[in-house]
């Protein structure tokens, strides 16, 4: 197989959201902001790590995120804990199908790119 792993997923932001991408994904999701690369810098945006993926954050002009069903999913330990923390910083909880090996939900971060929260669901 030649494909052995992921290394980073890249989402967009606008460059007015940029200080509210670096407080969503520091403060409020808690990654760990990473430097990046020198060569990259001067384009904006900032890199996280999560385990041994990267989330990296490239600001876009016209980022059009608000309509796309596309998204990464991030798992967590305590859905509905992590629920409460999220909408505390004001971020909206998106319901959607149930799905039966996954309790989760979907938030936009505040550029409108789609995220997944989810836990694998007891089994009963």
């Amino acid at each position: 197989m030649w494909i052995n792993g992921i290394d980073h997923v890249q989402m967009t932001s606008t460059p007015e959201a940029e200080k509210a991408m670096l407080f969503f994904y520091s403060q409020v999701l808690g990654l760990r902001e990473i430097t990046k690369p020198e060569g990259l810098q001067a384009n904006g945006g900032n890199w996280y790590t999560l385990g041994d993926i990267q989330i990296h954050i490239g600001i876009e002009k016209q980022a059009n995120n608000e309509l796309s069903r596309r998204h990464i999913c991030l798992r967590v330990h305590n859905l509905e804990a992590f629920a409460k923390h999220l909408q505390a910083h004001g971020v909206e909880i998106i319901r959607d199908r149930f799905i039966p090996t996954y309790n989760r939900f979907f938030i936009r971060d505040p550029s409108g790119n789609r995220l997944e929260i989810a836990e694998v669901a007891l089994k009963q």
